[in-house]
């Protein structure tokens, strides 16, 4: 529960857990409260932590919100500022959770004070555009209006955004085994094509590597006999074989 001074987080928040509304206003410096709901057939054990609105305890502000898993950000239709005070709270929330896709709603509340009213239910639903539009809702503590509504939607986004991020979890989960496997295969596919290559090394006989030398030496013992032959020939052909000699130079 996050806003300024006065707007009523401790009346919605003692609403929705007891049941009861709280007619004084006893400034809060922190105040923490558990209650067990069913969300879409999902039992929820809620933490709730009403937080200080006071300019003297804001400093505690940044540690609530790096703890929090979703936000109320209230303001009073009765305080105009009430609602500016929001938009410095909601920018905090975005740059320590370092994302604007937080499970939040931006609440009207003291709706039934219609002769105090300050900002009407379009000033609500413009911030909530600027806002990637979160849901917005004008409650009454006193007469318990959209109180549980507001309550349910968070953590029904809290549910949501863990179902993503375990699909998420899963999926690269999936593409790391993928990846690993495929590995695998190519490495057994390398070792194999290895073994095979040596065994064709070590496979060739000693009649095959013979058989290649002698091929040598009767390719050798040929152009032996070619340049042993032309000596002992006749004239004619000593020339002939003089000219083909000129010939092949």
């Amino acid at each position: 529960m996050l806003g300024a001074g006065g707007v009523g987080k401790s009346c919605l928040t003692v609403q929705f857990v007891q049941g009861i509304y709280i007619d004084t206003y006893d400034p809060t410096i922190e105040d923490s409260y558990s209650k067990e709901i069913e969300v879409d057939g999902r039992a929820c054990n809620l933490e709730i932590l009403d937080t200080a609105g006071v300019a003297q305890f804001t400093a505690m502000r940044e540690l609530y919100i790096k703890n929090g898993q979703g936000f109320l950000l209230v303001y009073s239709v009765t305080d105009k500022k009430s609602l500016e005070e929001l938009l410095a709270i909601r920018e905090q929330i975005t740059r320590i959770k370092g994302t604007s896709n937080i499970p939040m709603a931006l609440i009207g509340n003291k709706c039934d004070l219609t002769e105090e009213r300050e900002l009407e239910p379009e000033d609500g639903i413009n911030v909530s555009k600027q806002w990637n539009k979160v849901p917005f809702y004008e409650t009454s503590a006193m007469y318990r209006m959209n109180v549980d509504d507001a309550f349910v939607d968070v953590v029904r986004q809290i549910i949501r955004k863990e179902v993503l991020q375990q699909q998420q979890n899963n999926e690269q989960q999936e593409k790391l085994e993928q990846q690993q496997q495929q590995q695998q295969q190519n490495s057994q596919q390398q070792k194999q094509f290895s073994k095979s290559l040596n065994n064709n090394n070590t496979s060739a006989s000693p009649s095959s590597r013979n058989g290649k030398s002698n091929a040598q030496q009767n390719f050798q013992g040929q152009q032996q006999q070619i340049r042993t032959a032309q000596p002992g020939n006749a004239s004619a052909k000593t020339k002939k074989a003089k000219k083909s000699k000129c010939v092949i130079l």
